[in-house]
């Protein structure tokens, strides 16, 4: 008979993991508490530490980024519509339309 994995959600694995780094009970309590090996919580515990300083990394420049590259890509695409129905025009004027 198989057993099934259980899947954690982030907001559960991260509540684990803040009372990993609150010290008040042991890793292997909260392991058997919450059924999970204490090599699994050990591992969340190092990628959260790991990963603590993306929290205050300042991403608005790269949102800046994006957005100016947006905008420089509106206006070119209207400088297109722009010669094109100019084209157009010159194409309906010739034509005798």
């Amino acid at each position: 008979m198989t057993t099934s994995r259980r899947k954690f959600t982030p907001e559960e694995k991260a509540r684990i993991v803040l009372e990993i780094l609150k010290e008040e009970k042991s890793v292997s309590q909260l392991a058997s508490e919450h059924g999970i090996h204490t090599n699994v919580l050990n591992r969340w515990k190092s990628e959260a530490i790991q990963n603590l300083s993306q929290l205050f990394v300042d991403d608005r420049k790269g949102i800046t980024k994006m957005k100016n590259d947006y905008e420089h890509q509106i206006n070119e695409l209207y400088a297109e519509i722009g010669k094109l129905t100019s084209q157009l025009s010159w194409l309906k004027k010739k034509s005798g339309l």
